[in-house]
């Protein structure tokens, strides 16, 4: 028997512009690809209201939506390929809106073996990217 796995999560934005481009720069930083744009079918100027990424050719796992219920606290973590990439993903989030919760680094007490970086969205979820520490311990 398979144990449950994660399908897909979604965070419900109070500004999903400027979410937009923090989760569009982040999560293509750690290769994941824009999959998914919706808008409301029945109006021709509809502005995006969901937007999911996941992996080149598959169903997004992380979806941006518009609604009511803002979700805060949420933390997301993605495994990255290296320390290049977790660096990539620290700046671009930067660079879109996103706020720094922790700079790129080594773990070598709380997380050892492992290089990472943590950013907020502009509701205060934590995005993360965890790599393999290249340097050793």
């Amino acid at each position: 028997m398979v144990p449950a796995r994660l399908d897909h999560l979604t965070i419900v934005a109070s500004d999903f512009a400027r979410s937009l481009a923090v989760y569009d720069a982040a999560l293509t930083a750690l290769g994941l690809e824009r999959a998914v744009d919706l808008e409301d079918e029945e109006d021709e100027d509809a502005p995006l209201e969901a937007v999911g990424w996941g992996p080149a050719g598959e169903r997004p796992v992380v979806w941006l939506v518009v609604g009511e219920r803002i979700t805060r606290g949420a933390h997301l973590a993605f495994r990255a390929d290296d320390q290049a990439a977790v660096m990539r993903f620290h700046a671009a989030a930067l660079d879109a809106g996103a706020s720094n919760h922790s700079a790129p680094r080594r773990w070598p007490i709380y997380r050892r073996g492992e290089f990472n970086a943590i950013v907020a969205d502009p509701d205060g979820n934590l995005i993360e990217a965890i790599a393999p520490e290249s340097i050793a311990p």
